[in-house]
């Protein structure tokens, strides 16, 4: 099987990535002083963007011309390590400094690291020369993309439902 015959795949993905990290990072500078308050937003924030870019980098290099799968493997690998780290950095300091009205969730930690996780063993077996890692890679990286799709979700709601409460608790708006 040609590495060709993935091209769609890493055009599709990497774009909606690039797309979706756009209007992260586009909603996070109107709301940028709501999400340095909470530690939680701003821990989430920084989770999201670095995982949208992360697959949109394992995309792109993987539509590098003349590769074969290890390369392929090895790029994933190195890319994939980075919001790994981040992602299991910035829940133990969220987790540390308080939670927000969204929260944080144990089960989406481990569903998220898990992703991380998989996209690792994936990448090590197509650098192993196995072909199975590149959709067993492929197949994690697409469940953390609708994972890093909720995540924005939650940070954009999060950031509403403290303008509510701010909103609330402010007695020139109240009047």
């Amino acid at each position: 099987m040609a590495i060709d015959q993935w091209n769609n795949f890493f055009v599709m993905v990497g774009g909606g990535a690039a797309a979706l990290a756009g209007l992260v990072f586009i909603a996070m500078s109107i709301n940028l002083s709501i999400i340095t308050r909470d530690a939680t937003h701003k821990n989430r924030a920084i989770a999201t963007l670095t995982g949208f870019t992360a697959v949109f980098m394992v995309c792109a290099f993987a539509l590098i011309g003349n590769q074969n799968y290890r390369w392929i493997g090895v790029e994933w690998l190195v890319v994939t390590l980075v919001p790994t780290i981040t992602y299991i950095r910035v829940y133990v300091q969220a987790t540390k400094i308080g939670r927000s009205s969204v929260g944080l969730s144990i089960t989406r930690f481990i569903v998220g690291t898990s992703c991380y996780l998989v996209q690792i063993a994936g990448s090590i077996l197509l650098i192993a020369g196995y072909i199975a890692g590149l959709y067993l890679a492929s197949a994690a990286m697409v469940l953390s993309f609708s994972f890093f799709i909720s995540a924005a979700w939650l940070l954009i709601t999060g950031i509403h439902d403290d303008q509510d409460q701010s909103t609330a608790d402010d007695p020139e708006i109240k009047s």
